[in-house]
């Protein structure tokens, strides 16, 4: 069987990959009501014996609604008119998912407080603009 390169060290097997051409809405004229140009592909995460664990694992929380609760990737491609390029943009996508999950995860954002200075910055400004607003008008009002 053939194998996807994904990225050095991760390359999928084409038979884990499975696609389904529906028909598309959008660009194609009449054609669109006859061919079907549109990609469902399919890939099991949970099931995969080409992802190393935590790449699966970062996958399955990175899917997000393109998971069913089985663990099945889907990604739809239908906005080119023919089926190649729209298979090659399944592809792709796939890939870029499994790229990402790849990356590490970012570290937790660490909560913050504003320091003293900035809180005495912020309440200076916001009386020199009230000290503005309030001379605003015509003049002798007072």
């Amino acid at each position: 069987m053939a194998r996807i390169q994904i990225t050095a060290k991760i390359d999928l097997d084409e038979g884990e990959l499975t696609e389904r051409f529906v028909l598309a809405a959008g660009p194609g004229g009449q054609n669109v009501n006859k061919v079907s140009t549109a990609v469902e592909l399919r890939f099991d995460v949970a099931r995969s014996s080409s992802l190393p664990e935590r790449v699966r694992d970062r996958l399955l929380v990175l899917g997000g609604h393109l998971l069913t609760q089985d663990g099945v990737l889907i990604i739809n491609a239908r906005s080119h008119r023919t089926q190649e390029r729209n298979r090659a943009d399944a592809r792709a996508r796939l890939a870029a998912l499994i790229e990402k999950a790849c990356e590490p995860p970012p570290p937790p954002r660490r909560k913050t407080r504003p320091t003293l200075a900035s809180k005495k910055r912020r309440l200076e400004t916001k009386s020199a603009r009230g000290t503005i607003k309030k001379h605003r008008g015509r003049p002798g009002e007072e």
